[in-house]
């Protein structure tokens, strides 16, 4: 059964959506993340996707704060990302409650780091984001456009030890029309070994049928729950087996 993930997505603490990691769309949804999550975790929901959107674009953790207070009040096993660039910064997020450190722009522009922490910290604890458009990889918050190919990528982390990753579409993040189905059973079928999570688009209890059937182990749910395209209650089927 595929797992959900719920995301927050955190600027100034509040929990807000972008549309296409478009700053300038920004939508707030709460100003309490803390209530949102209980709400999950009140639903069944045992995982949690936790960005620093400040972060992501600063290059620097802004809001660990919010993770730290997620974390207190629930039980959720929470990944973080956004702004994490050095071995403080990962262990920083691992002390202030993450079970995952969720690991992006570092694995693709500072290669020698990002090994030092799958040896220091073990690969089980990063959950590898990889942001593509037109199956190219996107940092820094999808800033920086690269013409790295995502199965070369990959290719090189799972040798390294790493099998759990997420994967954005750009194109389909916060737009509501579907996931990317076709790349992910591209992906699913190259690399057997990984525990793919998909992301982006899901709008409906289809999409998430769809993803599981691409042979994603998980999938990342955002805007989704926000607008009321889906429910918690629709999702209990899912959450509760």
């Amino acid at each position: 059964m595929i797992e959900i993930i719920p995301a927050i997505d955190l600027i100034d603490g509040k929990c807000v959506r972008l549309s296409q990691g478009d700053y300038k769309r920004k939508k707030i949804y709460s100003e309490n993340p803390v209530e949102i999550a209980k709400m999950f975790e009140d639903s069944g929901i045992k995982r949690l996707h936790l960005v620093d959107l400040d972060g992501a674009k600063r290059g620097k953790i802004a809001n660990l704060w919010g993770l730290e207070k997620i974390a207190t009040a629930t039980n959720l096993q929470i990944d973080f990302g956004g702004g994490v660039k050095t071995t403080d910064d990962f262990l920083s997020v691992l002390n202030a409650g993450a079970k995952f450190v969720a690991v992006g722009s570092v694995a693709v522009k500072n290669t020698e780091l990002f090994t030092e922490w799958i040896s220091h910290f073990g690969a089980n604890k990063i959950f590898l984001g990889t942001d593509v458009n037109d199956k190219k990889l996107a940092v820094s918050a999808w800033q920086e456009k690269t013409e790295i190919d995502i199965f070369n990528f990959l290719k090189e982390k799972t040798e390294q030890g790493i099998n759990y990753v997420f994967c954005t579409d750009i194109a389909k993040d916060g737009m509501l029309q579907g996931a990317s189905n076709e790349l992910y059973s591209e992906l699913t079928n190259h690399f057997t070994e990984i525990n793919l999570v998909a992301s982006g688009g899901i709008s409906s209890l289809s999409d998430i049928i769809a993803v599981q059937k691409s042979g994603c182990k998980g999938v990342i749910i955002g805007k989704a729950f926000y607008e009321n395209k889906i429910t918690l209650k629709d999702l209990s089927f899912f959450i509760n087996k």
